[in-house]
């Protein structure tokens, strides 16, 4: 039986990763349609929920936070105050909440909502077609009861991870929330660079996805270090070798490096812009020197 069954799932902010869990939940048939009700405030956006999953919808989210048992925090975190104020006396202290705001920490959100029993969540883009990887951090507060609600909701996403430190779930923004994005450039720069030698572009695309994914299959099923099986492919004055000594002239190892670390510190900015009740700040213009 799910840990979520004879429970309703309140939904607020019904964004794209929010609609995920939606989705997740109703295929795993971890509850009913009619156990969930999700608040936007876009009318537009209400009824195509409603259409597509036949699940509850409305304009409150405080309607949505009071007739929740497990509630669900997809909104921005522009608006993340706001919403706090909205819910924060709709909220038992029996009632899970999971936030999947980026940069939120349990304290900020212990702070806006009056309210101890939380998970932090960092999901992925993969998690829309059930193959995300979901790292979360459970406060002192929640019960066993509460964790096997978040590992049931989380797991319809794909891989869950919890932690003990919620510090992992700040760094994992810059690895696996932020992850796909350098995974997708590689991919563009290789089927661009494949077009560019003469292959039709929709070949260099199917050629291209299907080299990832055999990569990524071998290095599950072998369990090497990466190091290993790169080392597998490249023989000595080979193309491999050829191509590898141009990755490290460019200094890919460190661009990448450096590029994670950026995406680090912007998390810790919004961190620090939200524990201090103010709007995110936009990043700063590039800097060459």
């Amino acid at each position: 039986m799910s840990p979520l069954q004879g429970s309703t799932l309140g939904v607020i902010g019904a964004g794209v990763m929010a609609e995920a869990i939606i989705a997740g939940v109703l295929e795993r048939k971890l509850v009913a349609a009619g156990s969930v009700i999700a608040s936007h405030p876009r009318a537009d956006r209400r009824h195509a929920l409603g259409e597509k999953y036949g699940i509850h919808v409305t304009a409150d989210n405080a309607e949505a936070a009071r007739r929740g048992d497990a509630i669900v925090l997809g909104i921005k975190p522009q608006v993340m105050p706001g919403v706090l104020n909205e819910i924060r006396q709709s909220l038992a202290p029996e009632k899970l909440v999971i936030s999947i705001i980026a940069g939120a920490t349990t304290e900020t959100l212990r702070k806006g909502l009056d309210h101890a029993a939380l998970v932090r969540v960092m999901p992925n883009t993969p998690a829309q077609i059930g193959e995300g990887v979901n790292i979360w951090y459970a406060t002192p507060e929640t019960t066993a009861a509460h964790r096997q609600q978040a590992q049931a909701l989380l797991g319809a996403l794909g891989h869950e991870l919890q932690v003990g430190d919620e510090r992992f779930v700040a760094m994992a923004t810059a690895v696996s929330g932020t992850g796909p994005t350098y995974v997708f450039l590689v991919m563009e720069a290789l089927i661009d660079s494949a077009v560019h030698l003469g292959f039709p572009r929709h070949l260099a695309h199917d050629l291209v996805l299907e080299t990832i994914k055999g990569s990524v299959a071998f290095a599950e099923r072998t369990q090497k270090h990466p190091a290993q099986l790169r080392d597998m492919v490249t023989s000595p004055g080979g193309t491999s070798a050829a191509a590898l000594h141009e990755l490290e002239r460019g200094r890919l190892r460190t661009v990448l490096a450096d590029a994670v670390w950026a995406a680090y510190r912007r998390t810790m900015s919004l961190s620090d812009s939200l524990s201090a009740g103010k709007d995110p700040e936009p990043m700063p213009p590039r800097s060459d020197s």
